[in-house]
């Protein structure tokens, strides 16, 4: 199945900028890891485009399980492994490349019963990997300080500590547990949107998922892993979709491309590391006008590849690179 075939609706999911991460990894050969593989749209692209294999991992059960009726036309080619991003370089050695596509997708959001969604009611849960503590969990016990930090700090909430009050106030009552009630909770601590503004409760229910999945230590270990797991020359393609990822997959990239060095005429020369990246594009790639036609989710989409130079992979700075951090992780 073609890039264009996958756009055109023939799969079940619309991967986002599909077309332009193709051009620029192009020529796609030898072995991919497609680190979050969800509804495969990346891991069906890189085989059709000429991929001699994609280890497809995610730590979702549901992805896997589909990936099993859908992936049977690739045979031997789409090995699954049920497991987090951040551990990818545990089932990849000396591989062509790296993809990560960031968030929640479209199929999770799609499941009431995943609670995921404010358009629908359902459990309060939000765990990608169905284990662990719910948003549920994190809504009715964590204190008023902790929720407001988590709100701000992932979900660039300015009402976050209206909201954080509300909350209490309100699960005082009694647990809140399922996302419809969480919604208008969140509702009444904000001004009615006006047309074309996002709805009230996306910055919380985007906060609250990010700290119930960790999913920017996820994005940082993932960073990480890709580095170790990748040959020199093998590309890395990343997809993010908020300006906070976006923001962090920037700065790890330029932290680790050989920028810097200079220190101060005052102060010691600084040598730099080594570079372990080149950057392939100093910009971010953003949707085409013929893909927000097809897939208007593409909209805050952005797009960064690097390519995996020999300098040995080391650890990132959370801090240098923009991470939000709790009290309880500085």
């Amino acid at each position: 199945m073609a890039a264009a075939a996958l756009a055109s609706g023939s799969a079940p999911h619309i991967p986002v900028l599909l077309r332009p991460l193709l051009a620029a990894v192009a020529p796609v050969e030898g072995v991919w890891v497609d680190g979050t593989l969800g509804a495969g749209g990346y891991a069906r692209g890189l085989l059709d485009a000429g991929a001699q294999k994609v280890i497809g991992v995610d730590r979702d059960p549901l992805a896997l399980e589909m990936a099993r009726d859908w992936g049977a036309e690739y045979g031997a080619r789409l090995e699954l492994v049920e497991d987090r991003f951040s551990n990818l370089d545990d089932h990849a050695e000396g591989v062509a490349g790296v993809v990560l596509d960031l968030g929640v997708s479209s199929m999770q959001l799609d499941r009431a019963e995943r609670g995921f969604s404010f358009h629908r009611d359902g459990p309060l849960d939000m765990r990608m990997s169905q284990q662990g503590p719910t948003a549920a969990d994190l809504v009715n016990n964590a204190d008023e300080g902790e929720l407001a930090d988590i709100l701000f700090l992932y979900g660039e909430e300015r009402a976050s500590r209206r909201i954080a009050r509300a909350i209490l106030r309100e699960r005082a009552l009694e647990p809140i547990e399922t996302t419809l009630r969480l919604a208008g909770i969140v509702e009444k601590c904000l001004p009615r949107p006006k047309p074309g503004q996002i709805h009230p409760a996306t910055r919380s229910f985007q906060a609250l998922r990010i700290a119930v999945n960790d999913e920017f230590g996820e994005l940082v270990a993932g960073l990480e892993a890709a580095g170790r797991a990748l040959a020199p020359g093998g590309k890395l393609a990343v997809v993010t979709f908020h300006s906070i990822e976006d923001r962090m997959v920037k700065r790890f990239l330029q932290a680790k491309s050989g920028g810097g060095g200079g220190g101060s005429r005052h102060a010691p020369r600084i040598t730099p590391a080594p570079a372990e990246w080149e950057l392939k594009n100093r910009k971010a790639i953003g949707p085409d006008d013929q893909e927000l036609g097809e897939n208007p989710r593409a909209r805050s989409a952005k797009l960064r590849v690097a390519i995996r130079t020999e300098a040995p992979a080391t650890p990132a700075d959370r801090k240098a690179i923009g991470m939000p951090l709790l009290k309880g992780d500085r």
